[in-house]
């Protein structure tokens, strides 16, 4: 609450102003956000568990106003879990730990924010959404990650996991797969699956935000709940380096935050991660400004949600 709100003479922006981070609190509420810093078992070896605490520091840099919409997102609050202790764990035995924890926020809030973290937070955090048979699984992402699990699990397997833990292929759609970045063996695989398959060549040609759309509707009509993977490699590298599985000619993130802000409007949408950033490989704090304005679209879709 700013100075203002409260009657108060309202404080110089020299001195201060509200931002992004000021919105978080250890009460219970209708917005959760839980650090999931996992990292082991990464096919790109990194250090993906320092992103949690670097998209926090960027969200100090994020007004709460965004003067495009005019939208104002003071009077939103967001109950701050903090980081799972699972940056020691492999991508497997972080399963149980990360699904309650999900679970758990789930039934406490409207929609739950996890910051990963490589991609092998998506399957727990799936599992901690609700049965398999009700929850349709959006990705965002330049890759099917539906390797093979006889080596174990990854962050290059956890689509192929679900499908093996009982998840329908149908509730799965995936936009933004990029070319030169997949195996025939994978395509084969999600085809024989039922997963809706969206190109980054069908996102330029139709608009990478009405394909989302698309995507979501389609969701919609057969799962009552909907948990959205934001792999961020799914940017083109350009724009974001500290992506290890970023390819030249991904999305712009222009395209990435509307996607994003229409997404968390959506009223099934109850559980959302952003995977595969790497702050060891970041420049100039691109990648966090990136993913802090990601949670920033997340807020803004949210409360048009609410509206």
């Amino acid at each position: 609450m700013s100075a203002t709100d409260r009657g108060a003479p309202e404080m110089s922006e020299n001195r201060s102003w509200l931002s992004i981070h000021s919105l978080l609190t250890s009460e219970p509420g209708r917005l959760a956000l839980v650090g999931a810093p996992l990292t082991k078992n990464s096919i790109s070896p990194g250090r993906y568990d320092l992103a949690p605490d670097a998209v926090r520091a960027a969200l100090k840099r994020l007004s709460v106003y965004d003067l495009e919409t005019q939208t104002d997102l003071s009077h939103l609050r967001i109950h701050e879990v903090g980081n799972l202790p699972i940056a020691d764990l492999s991508t497997a035995d972080a399963l149980t730990p990360l699904a309650e924890a999900v679970g758990q926020l789930s039934r406490q809030s409207d929609l739950t924010i996890i910051l990963g973290g490589h991609n092998g937070v998506t399957r727990p955090g799936v599992h901690g959404s609700g049965p398999l048979d009700s929850i349709g699984l959006l990705t965002l992402d330049a890759h099917f990650d539906l390797r093979d699990t006889d080596g174990g699990l990854n962050n290059g397997n956890p689509i192929q996991a679900l499908l093996e833990d009982g998840m329908p292929g149908a509730h799965i759609s995936q936009v933004g797969l990029a070319p030169f970045a997949n195996t025939k063996k994978a395509h084969a695989k999600a085809m024989r699956a039922g997963i809706s398959v969206r190109t980054l060549s069908e996102c330029f040609e139709r608009g990478f935000v009405h394909v989302v759309k698309d995507e979501l509707d389609r969701l919609a009509r057969s799962c009552g709940t909907i948990y959205v993977d934001f792999d961020i490699d799914v940017i083109d590298r350009a724009q974001m380096p500290s992506a290890p599985g970023a390819r030249i000619g991904g999305v712009s993130t222009r395209d990435f935050f509307a996607a994003t802000r229409n997404i968390a409007e959506h009223p099934k949408v109850r559980c959302v991660d952003l995977t595969e950033f790497d702050p060891s490989m970041d420049v100039h704090a691109t990648g966090a400004l990136t993913a802090a304005r990601w949670f920033a679209e997340i807020l803004a879709g949210f409360s048009a949600r609410r509206a």
